[in-house]
């Protein structure tokens, strides 16, 4: 392997909480780092619901990569899409531009949507891991209550319920938040609409929510969507997506125009274009220290990485598990520079939380400390204030916040892009008798 400058070429490919932080780490070695991303920004995965719920604007949640980076001297971005890697010559293939050479590689892409199979779901359903994704389902949202207001027949052919896909973190925070747009602004907004008839029904295969969580949080999440109008359908599986309605393996139907799928996830496409060993999910296989076998100068980290603890528990999709990847990373860099053997990787549960609307979440810290509603609102609020990138970042976040809290209202809530497929004044559906409706628990 043949270095092509003086100092020893660090790649990053991804510009997510893994890659920032590696490269941020990197800033005093004696290397030249670059990040690849088809994005010119770093987007606050976790807020991204509140973009797509009018909440914040995409910029609010986002960071240029080249702003983070100003003042790092050993810092170089590279805006492109990587189709590939020629490990034997030690490049990686990007779709714009010439091949980028590199003497250590970090492969921290990510994950993205899976849709497990099921027929139309990835045509006729909105997935929410990117910012314009989280921008066009706030503009459909909006949409959906202008065409009702304009016709209002629309709403028996389920222009008004909203249907969520899947009872994890996403799909609960996402469920509590649309039911809040619709109660405290919309509901101001179309006075002449009987909002009373907009649904939010969130599907959830299991008898439970928030899997990852103890069952005492699984049970409040429950009561507290419930408790402000969420349908929640346990034991549930979606067999086919059409453009207006959901079906449903018990034999239902749900007229539905919305149905957001926050469901399942898959390792994006390049982690099959780099040909290397990889788990039945699509991850890449690594080794203790988070090197591929075979390749002593590759690592992968976070959520493309499998990577499972001493007792074979895997590592979650979480952004603490990135960032301390990348910072693992960026310490063993130093070491092979050094001809030392890298250190193994021991990811550490620092506790999960999840927002379930507003003065309502709940919070597992380290050492089995749980607690749930207001001061676990507070926790996650102060949590994800700390761990945005920029002081204008946090600063504008925290006024939206603190707006939406004393005037209950969302300043964001405009139309953007085009407008999706469904046309305005469309005719509604029939849908067979007794399919429609849902029992609200």
């Amino acid at each position: 392997m043949a270095a092509t400058q003086q100092r020893p070429q660090v790649v990053v490919i991804g510009a997510g909480f893994g890659g920032v932080e590696v490269a941020r780490q990197l800033r005093k070695a004696p290397v030249e780092v670059t990040v690849i991303d088809r994005q010119n920004y770093h987007t606050f995965q976790p807020l991204m619901y509140q973009v797509a719920t009018a909440g914040l604007e995409p910029e609010e949640i986002a960071h240029a990569v080249r702003g983070i980076f100003q003042r790092q001297r050993n810092f170089r971005f590279r805006l492109g899409t990587v189709t590939g890697v020629d490990f034997a010559a030690s490049e990686v293939r990007c779709a714009e531009g010439p091949p980028v050479p590199f003497d250590y590689l970090i492969v921290a892409a990510g994950l993205t949507t899976s849709y497990f199979g099921v027929p139309g779901a990835e045509a006729h359903s909105f997935p929410l891991k990117s910012l314009p994704e989280a921008m066009a389902l706030r503009s459909h949202v909006i949409r959906q209550f202008e065409r009702a207001d304009r016709t209002p027949a629309l709403i028996d052919d389920g222009a008004l319920t909203f249907g969520v896909v899947g009872g994890g973190p996403t799909g609960v925070e996402l469920a509590g938040a649309l039911a809040e747009l619709f109660q405290m602004v919309l509901k101001k907004d179309f006075p002449h609409l009987p909002i009373d008839r907009a649904r939010v029904v969130l599907i959830e295969m299991q008898d439970h929510l928030l899997d990852a969580f103890h069952e005492k949080s699984q049970a409040h999440a429950r009561a507290t969507l419930a408790q402000r109008g969420v349908e929640l359908r346990f034991g549930e599986q979606v067999v086919e997506v059409t453009e207006r309605a959901v079906h449903l393996k018990s034999g239902e139907v749900l007229p539905t125009h919305t149905l957001i799928w926050a469901a399942g996830v898959r390792a994006v496409p390049l982690a099959d274009a780099l040909g290397l060993a990889q788990t039945q999910g699509g991850q890449i296989e690594v080794e203790d220290d988070l090197r591929v076998p075979g390749h002593a100068h590759v690592f992968v980290i976070g959520d493309l990485a499998a990577h499972t603890s001493p007792d074979g528990t895997p590592d979650p999709q979480l952004a603490a598990n990135a960032i301390q990847g990348g910072k693992h990373v960026a310490r063993q860099i130093p070491r092979l520079l050094a001809g030392q053997t890298p250190e193994p990787y021991r990811y550490t549960d620092k506790g999960i939380m999840a927002t379930i609307g507003r003065n309502q979440a709940v919070a597992e810290l380290a050492g089995g400390l749980r607690t749930r509603g207001f001061l676990a609102w507070v926790m996650w609020l102060a949590l994800h204030l700390v761990m945005l990138i920029g002081f204008r970042n946090r600063l504008q976040v925290l006024i939206n916040w603190c707006w939406n809290y004393l005037t209950y209202d969302r300043a964001a809530r405009l139309i953007l892009g085009p407008s999706s497929p469904l046309p305005p004044a469309a005719a509604p559906t029939q849908h067979p008798a007794g399919t429609g409706a849902f029992t609200e628990e």
